[in-house]
């Protein structure tokens, strides 16, 4: 079961309508984060036909459909802006998928920066993070893809990684016109939980909380911020605790952002 949180103005995305609780659909088979714009969605044709040729995908008569819900980063101003994911590079990514992941200036955060409130000239270097976070039986695990105009904080309020200009902390009104205008943060949470699609909406909301809470100043008018949640059955039977599960996709959100730019 998954769905959704926009928080971002201008998110460049695929499939998203989907994820939303008045469409009927309650399957996906791959998520994709990458960078690249709005080029970068190109890479989801080859995460589908990587799975089509598995027998992986939505059953139809005519054919099995993967559903595959992607979202980019805008990191063209980083590197070569003419390296743009592909097709190619979607199903190399499904061919290298394992269960240890590196993080930092890779994948999908490979040209992410942050702190770019003062001007790129002052932003740090962004990334992918990964952070897990759990209570009792239950469990949150989240990726995210950091390329945000804030600085990244720790829970006590000290920057991570943020401007290197002279003035370290935000203080508003932001200087008019100094905001790079193409960033964005995007992240998964998936907790081991039975849920219904509109509580899993709830959970990806929580999810962006941890966005919140994680980077000042978070969701401006020029990030395009996503995050998507994923619920899969776990142990426990009965009544599923959504707000200890929203609870720790905060927790493990906020962490994945700042394991991605931490060295």
């Amino acid at each position: 079961m998954a769905s959704c949180d926009i928080r971002g103005s201008s998110p460049g995305s695929r499939e998203l309508e989907v994820l939303d609780v008045a469409r009927k659909l309650t399957e996906i088979h791959a998520v994709l984060l990458t960078g690249g714009s709005a080029f970068g969605l190109a890479a989801a044709d080859g995460v589908m036909s990587w799975l089509a040729e598995r027998d992986v995908g939505y059953r139809t008569p005519i054919a099995v459909v993967p559903i595959v819900p992607a979202a980019v980063v805008f990191d063209l101003g980083s590197g070569n802006p003419a390296a743009r994911p592909d097709a190619s590079a979607g199903r190399t990514a499904c061919d290298a998928a394992s269960a240890s992941v590196a993080t930092g200036a890779v994948g999908a955060g490979t040209g992410c920066t942050v702190g770019k409130w003062a001007g790129r000239e002052f932003a740090s270097p962004g990334g992918l993070g990964i952070a897990h976070a759990s209570e009792a039986a239950w469990e949150a695990s989240a990726l995210a893809v950091v390329n945000a105009v804030g600085d990244v904080l720790a829970d006590d309020g000290t920057v991570v990684a943020g401007t290197t200009a002279s003035t370290k902390e935000y203080h508003p009104p932001l200087p008019e016109g100094a905001f790079d205008k193409e960033n964005t943060v995007l992240a998964v949470v998936a907790v081991n939980a039975v849920l219904e699609k509109r509580e899993v909406q709830w959970l990806a909301a929580r999810g962006s909380d941890g966005i919140t809470i994680s980077v000042r100043p978070a969701h401006t008018r020029y990030d395009g911020d996503v995050v998507f949640a994923i619920a899969a059955p776990g142990p426990v039977a009965g009544p599923q605790d959504l707000d200890v599960l929203g609870h720790l996709a905060t927790r493990a959100v906020a962490e994945a952002v700042r394991n991605a730019v931490r060295p």
